[in-house]
């Protein structure tokens, strides 16, 4: 789990500081000295396999976070970043810039996200869906407290795959004194779903799928029996505006609808057995596609995670419209960039196919990470405008052989297909992302006459 030379005092002192402990205390909750620790914590003692274990199981540590400077591409890619003609004249050395890695890797990480997203526009902290992006990824999409009340409330509510709108609808008329009622289309125009509270309904469009009125159902109930559940977690996310507490809020809300169709265990459970099969677990659950991918990327509960998928959706112009990294540890990963070699830009051309593929990307990393990726398109829910999308869920490829769609699948990493960052920010050669469109500013002056 962890070698004789792991140093991990940075991580282990912010554990210590966000439970409030001492380094007496927490060191007699793990059992070692206060004086071995305070070295532990400034990197002049590694982190032991035994010591490892005890931070693991006394203060619900994912020992993934460890890893936290390949998100920036390690050493390597924090000298890569240093090198920069900008920094020159100050004379940063490798040992320097190992130094300030090992003793201050968030810091070194904010530094990297400055830098690569320098020029970009608005800062992350003025837009209200990167913000809440963040906040989503602190939890790494997995809110425990809210997905076990869901389960308790699908258990006693005895939720299965041919009762579950009766069961919720039942549940909203005798405890909440809402009904649901199904619209013409014409009477919802551009809607598929409305809240009327004079009339105390949740009013469904006729055009709304079977799965999509199940998640809207649940969602209501969610919203009504969870609602200070629901607040705590936005005002402890601690958003810069009321429209990132909305997308966040939003977020959750959709979260718990997904909590209640796919309780955990069970849903955990099937996955296990079927390979992560999603034409299986749609049938199995009566859900969609997209939302049992969507449920994959929340299964980080502490002794029994699944597998950590992130999840993406693209429209046919190749856009990214969301990013879901959940417990996979990916960056988000398209901003600027275009990659036409991946399949989901392919995957407009078989609509409703999946689709497999093993790439390679480096999200501005030194070292490009394996991923094996899933795509299937969607269509919109019953609402002309909405368009068709792809859904892609990606996993790292040494967790994929447990996957019924790898079979058959190469996962060596030689036969990944490499596809690069955003080309200002990548000088890797014979990439597959195209250059983007130069301006005419940068393109050279040709002399009279040449």
């Amino acid at each position: 789990m962890a070698d004789s030379n792991l140093l991990a005092g940075p991580a282990l002192r912010r554990l210590r500081k966000r439970d409030g402990l001492t380094q007496a205390a927490m060191a007699a909750m793990l059992g070692i000295s206060p004086s071995y620790l305070n070295l532990i914590e400034r990197n002049q003692r590694p982190l032991s396999a035994r010591v490892l274990v005890q931070v693991i199981e006394r203060f619900d540590f994912d020992p993934r976070s460890l890893r936290e400077d390949e998100a920036i591409g390690g050493l390597d890619g924090l000298v890569r970043r240093m090198a920069d003609k900008r920094f020159a004249d100050l004379g940063i050395d490798r040992e320097e810039v190992q130094e300030f890695l090992a003793a201050a890797p968030q810091i070194a990480a904010a530094f990297a996200r400055l830098y690569d997203h320098a020029g970009t526009g608005m800062a992350e902290a003025e837009d209200p869906e990167v913000a809440a992006r963040r906040a989503i990824e602190r939890w790494q999409n997995h809110f425990a407290d809210l997905d076990h009340a869901a389960e308790d409330l699908a258990d006693e509510l005895r939720l299965s795959r041919g009762e579950i709108s009766a069961a919720l609808g039942e549940r909203l008329r005798e405890k909440h004194r809402m009904t649901v009622r199904i619209l013409p289309a014409e009477v919802m125009p551009g809607q598929v779903h409305r809240l009327d509270l004079h009339a105390r309904q949740l009013q469904l469009s006729e055009m709304l799928p079977g799965a999509a009125r199940r998640f809207q159902i649940a969602r209501q109930v969610g919203a009504l029996e969870m609602r200070e559940a629901i607040e705590t977690l936005v005002a402890g996310a601690n958003l810069p505006s009321g429209e990132a507490r909305h997308i966040f809020r939003e977020h959750i809300t959709d979260y718990l609808a997904g909590a209640l169709l796919l309780p955990y265990r069970r849903f955990l459970r099937a996955c296990e057995q079927t390979g992560y099969d999603l034409a299986v677990l749609q049938r199995r659950f009566a859900v969609s596609f997209d939302q049992a991918a969507q449920r994959l990327t929340t299964l980080g509960r502490v002794g029994e995670r699944g597998l950590p998928f992130f999840m993406a959706t693209i429209d046919r112009a190749g856009r990214l419209e969301s990013f879901t990294a959940g417990g996979s540890g990916a960056l988000y990963p398209l901003e600027g960039a275009r990659w036409p070699a991946w399949i989901p830009y392919g995957a407009f051309e078989r609509p409703g196919t999946v689709l497999t593929q093993a790439v390679t990307f480096a999200e501005g990393e030194a070292t490009p990470r394996h991923w094996f990726t899933i795509t299937r398109t969607v269509d919109g829910d019953g609402v002309t405008c909405a368009a068709r999308r792809a859904v892609v869920l990606g996993i790292e490829a040494r967790f994929a052989a447990e996957l019924a769609y790898a079979r058959g699948v190469s996962l060596d990493p030689a036969d990944a297909v490499p596809l690069g960052t955003p080309c200002l920010r990548c000088g890797r050669a014979e990439c597959l992302t195209p250059a983007p469109a130069r301006m005419a500013s940068d393109l050279p002056r040709l002399r009279p006459g040449s």
